[in-house]
């Protein structure tokens, strides 16, 4: 079924067109990751398809069986209104049964209990309030009875995020859910457990997102806005990544051929009289297609930052002892770790923990109830913070950035000026001088990210900094961190950026304690996952109490049960073949195992070469453990 057909769409802002005559269909199950450069129109292009924005020209036909779910960057919401009534400001009755059921359950009063159970039974809404339930809590949504305006920023996002998915469970079969960055301000929990949500829901989806494990996960489909078109790329991002190369190179090649055309052709166009009646109409036509081609320029995005660093000396940062507490919230509890040169960490933990305040205190900027944080002396931080880019007035780019420095030195000697040094960062001359305000959110970001690198930090802190940083930006960002000699402090939800960049991670339970954990994010949620499979099989093992026997008290024999008496029984030939078989078998497992797990250990691991590797030794560990228990059962009566 098409679900949504779109013919030669154009939308333009100001002299600057975002896409210009573009063409695509959404047909039913289609899973389709929408990625471009900030300030593109990808969130322009989901904001058309739902109704909230007219194209120019064009033509968005949605099918009229299909429902669209619009899930925003920047929700609206009844700023006086609980989250509960956000949540469920919808007419079906199911949603209303609920919504009364919670609100009733907040308030513990027995009656309205008892009247919003006599509704949700009458509706027969229980399988939906439990779909409900999950929902919130997965995403750690309480307290419904709040104002929505006292929430954080992030909380907003999560409960957006919560009525979107509650929303398409009640819509009608055909849907089409539009997401719009959905794992920006979730942690990494709560993403994992999107993944699952929507692969299970088997949605029809047109996402954007700079997460690419995410993208990897619950997409299979990538279509790129660039230059004012479309382009369109079935398979997984690495398969992206290489069939937009080859179009790049085939563009090359072609913008060449049509350079030594335009040549021969200005050639002739020169040497013809000036009357346009005496040349051939066509040709000239054809001449300024081809000038127009030759003309042509693809610009990837190359942020260069060969920036130089303060030197590093010989102390980094010591902690000794550090406590810190918010009332009963304890954040810290006698923290201790000596900081080394070149050190890459990742700071992983639910939110509510105490990841910021950890940075805050590790700067000096809040001060810890007890312990010592001894920084060195040639220790410059560079804090890329959550809170974005701040600014007491409105002014031009370019202007905002001298009010820092006017030059950058590098690091080959020499220094860039402040209008240079914003090119680096894919600011063109024309948007040096567009106001802050007019900045979109991923423009921001790389502004924010330039004006800390300016100040030629040593020990870099960064606070979630791939939230609206476009994929182009992202790789670019990741290889200067890469190659950056000093000290970084990473605090992401971004697992490939992750993956990609930190030696070992702070590992943030919860109530003071922090552990430190030798490897990346993904080989952590795997040793976690193989630590829950194992203690759901051992609270699978009853344990047979202890028991003592009276003195002087005589027991008698207990009758041979028929286990025992299995037990004592010969064994056939085919068990003694089997057995045999087994002896030969089960330290080929071993070695198997083994070897897996060697492999799981290498740094240098891809995510995919990871899951392969995860879910091969989840199979070996699976026979290892069948073959076992069946050795064992023979063995006994041998």
């Amino acid at each position: 079924m098409n679900y949504v057909s779109v013919e030669n769409l154009t939308k333009s802002y100001g002299i600057q067109p975002l896409f210009k005559g573009i063409s695509f269909n959404i047909n039913e199950g289609d899973r389709i990751a929408l990625i471009a450069r900030n300030g593109v129109g990808k969130s322009t292009l989901l904001r058309i398809l739902s109704g909230k924005e007219v194209p120019d020209s064009g033509v968005a036909k949605i099918h009229k069986d299909v429902h669209l779910v619009l899930f925003e960057q920047e929700p609206i919401f009844m700023e006086s209104a609980s989250i509960i009534q956000n949540i469920f400001n919808q007419e079906h009755p199911i949603m209303k049964a609920i919504s009364q059921y919670e609100m009733a359950m907040e308030t513990e009063d027995e009656n309205l209990i008892t009247d919003a159970i006599m509704e949700m039974e009458e509706r027969n809404a229980w399988d939906f309030e439990s779909k409900v339930k999950t929902i919130l809590t997965q995403l750690n949504i309480n307290h419904l009875e709040q104002p929505v305006s006292k929430l954080s920023g992030g909380q907003r996002k999560r409960v957006s995020l919560a009525k979107t998915l509650i929303q398409i469970g009640f819509e009608p079969k055909h849907v089409l859910l539009l997401m719009d960055e959905p794992t920006n301000h979730l942690d990494l929990n709560m993403i994992e457990w999107l993944e699952n949500y929507l692969m299970q829901e088997k949605v029809t989806l047109l996402l954007v997102s700079h997460d690419r494990y995410f993208l990897e996960s619950v997409t299979d489909e990538i279509w790129e806005l660039e230059r004012e078109n479309l382009y369109s790329y079935k398979g997984d991002y690495e398969n992206y990544l290489e069939k937009k190369a080859a179009r790049i190179e085939s563009e090359l090649a072609s913008i060449d051929k049509a350079k030594n055309t335009f040549r021969k052709e200005l050639e002739w166009m020169r040497k013809q009289p000036k009357a346009r009646t005496t040349k051939s109409k066509s040709r000239q036509d054809n001449f300024y297609e081809v000038e127009a081609k030759a003309k042509q320029k693809i610009e990837e995005a190359n942020l260069q930052l060969g920036m130089k660093m303060t030197r590093l000396g010989g102390k980094i940062i010591e902690a000794k002892k550090v406590y810190k507490s918010y009332a009963d919230n304890i954040i810290l509890k006698g923290f201790d770790y000596t900081f080394s040169k070149g050190e890459r960490i990742g700071i992983v933990g639910k939110n509510g923990v105490g990841k910021s305040t950890f940075l805050q205190i590790l700067q000096g900027i809040t001060l810890p109830d007890s312990g010592k944080i001894n920084v060195g002396e040639t220790i410059v931080f560079g804090h890329f913070s959550q809170e974005g880019l701040t600014y007491k007035k409105d002014m031009r780019v370019i202007e905002f950035l001298k009010t820092f420095a006017e030059n950058f030195p590098l690091a080959s000697g020499g220094s860039l000026s402040a209008a240079q040094f914003l090119e680096l960062f894919l600011f063109t001359p024309d948007k040096q001088y567009t106001y802050l305000s007019a900045l979109s959110g991923g423009e921001k970001k790389r502004l924010q990210l330039l004006t800390i690198l300016f100040k030629n930090p040593n020990f870099l802190i960064l606070d979630e900094p791939t939230n609206d940083l476009d994929l182009p930006t992202l790789a670019v960002l990741e290889q200067f961190l890469i190659d950056f000699a000093g000290c970084v402090l990473l605090v992401s939800h971004d697992r490939y950026f992750m993956d990609k960049l930190v030696d070992h991670l702070f590992i943030f339970e919860g109530n003071g304690v922090i552990r430190d954990y030798p490897g990346n994010y993904t080989q952590y949620r795997i040793l976690e996952k193989s630590k829950q499979s194992i203690a759901g099989l051992s609270s699978d093992i009853t344990t047979p109490k202890e028991f003592k026997v009276p003195e002087k008290e005589v027991v008698a024999p207990k009758p041979m049960t028929p286990e025992v008496k299995k037990s004592n029984e010969k064994m056939t030939f085919k068990e003694k073949h089997e057995l045999e078989n087994l002896n030969k078998r089960l330290p080929e497992l071993e070695k198997e195992k083994t070897s897996l797990e060697t492999k799981l250990n290498t740094s240098s691991l891809d995510y995919n070469e990871i899951l392969q590797l995860t879910e091969a030794l989840s199979k070996v560990n699976q026979e290892l453990e069948s073959a076992e228990l069946r050795w064992l059962e023979l063995t006994e009566k041998v």
